[in-house]
């Protein structure tokens, strides 16, 4: 695996002398979960809340993991995929989508017993899957240099029936999709061209494009009351605040080599960033959100080697992180709880 740059041994070397108190983090780990035989990188998740499930995405492993959060174990791994990478569960429907990137495919399930009810054929690439409750659609983001084309797509997908309904236009391959409250306005993330571009889901089209200072902005959180999006970058690795209302940077603070995942905890009013893709290490970043113009950093938690990707439970007060397997240790789900 890689080592660090020059750059974050500095800052994990300036990050690391200061003051984090052990019996004061802001995330404490209470449980890891093994999930066997899972190799390789580990992409995005989502939950069902209600059942108390976690859906992973064995991304080089060709699956979708299941996890028992409440048993606090692995309960079942589903395989036929190629780049397994997007996941979003719509307990309404009881269905699972799953995006493939190597094959084009979305993928549906049947939620409680993980049957293939359908398969949506879109272009190569299929990354991002996010679904607004409001408008009741799925969007996924797709295409780009995965699909061959100087443009990125964000697909519109109707969950009940299954169907492709309509496309919107980006620069490039999408790497991050955001929805609003009203599901009116869509954050697009394209990390190639390290811009965000808004999209109104009504006209279905990009209405504002916005430059972020850094570059690759793969992962990002929406604060829709302070009006904050918080951006992770790769080159160089940073948590970049902008205003949601008008694209101005609002804040700039260093985080972790190889950002794989950005949460916004609204309870505790904290942003997390996980890392590790790639790294023989991993941590999570933490900052405080004082007010929606000043951030502050508050803790550096190690989790492990290569583990970049991570999600947030508002409902179950849960942060989890998804630790690829590693030299003798299996993969594994570390569940972290916030500290007040």
């Amino acid at each position: 695996m890689k080592k660090f740059s020059a750059f974050g041994l500095i800052l994990l070397a300036s990050l690391s002398t200061q003051a984090y108190p052990q019996d004061n983090v802001p995330l404490r780990l209470i449980r890891t979960i093994p999930m066997p035989n899972v190799k390789g990188r580990i992409d995005h998740m989502d939950e069902d809340v209600k059942g108390k499930r976690l859906f992973v995405a064995g991304l080089e492993n060709g699956s979708l993991e299941v996890v028992d959060l409440q048993a606090g174990k692995w309960l079942k791994s589903v395989p036929g995929f190629k780049k397994t990478q997007g996941i979003a569960f719509v307990p309404s429907l009881n269905k699972v989508f799953v995006a493939s990137g190597d094959d084009g495919m979305l993928r549906v399930f049947r939620g409680d017993t993980l049957e293939l009810l359908d398969s949506i054929k879109l272009d190569l690439g299929p990354n991002r899957v996010t679904y607004d409750p409001h408008t009741k659609l799925i969007y996924v983001g797709y295409g780009g240099k995965d699909a061959g084309k100087d443009y990125g797509e964000v697909g519109i997908i109707d969950p009940e029936t299954d169907k492709h309904v309509g496309d919107v236009k980006v620069e490039a391959h999408p790497a991050e999709l955001l929805l609003d409250e009203s599901g009116n306005t869509l954050f697009v993330f394209v990390s190639t061209a390290s811009k965000v571009q808004v999209v109104d889901t009504k006209k279905r089209e990009v209405v504002s494009t916005w430059s972020v200072s850094s570059q690759r902005n793969g992962d990002g959180a929406f604060d829709e009351k302070t009006h904050r999006l918080f951006i992770g970058t790769r080159t160089p690795p940073q948590m970049i605040v902008m205003d949601s209302q008008t694209g101005k940077e609002i804040a700039n603070l260093p985080t972790v080599e190889g950002m794989d995942g950005v949460y916004f905890d609204g309870e505790h009013k904290r942003v997390y960033v996980s890392g590790g893709r790639d790294f023989d290490v991993g941590y999570i970043f933490a900052y405080q959100q004082k007010d929606a113009d000043h951030y502050e950093t508050i803790g550096k938690i190690p989790t492990k080697p290569g583990a970049g990707t991570s999600f947030w439970s508002p409902e179950l007060n849960r942060y989890y992180v998804a630790a690829p397997a590693h030299k003798n240790e299996g993969a594994a789900i570390l569940v972290f709880e916030p500290e007040p």
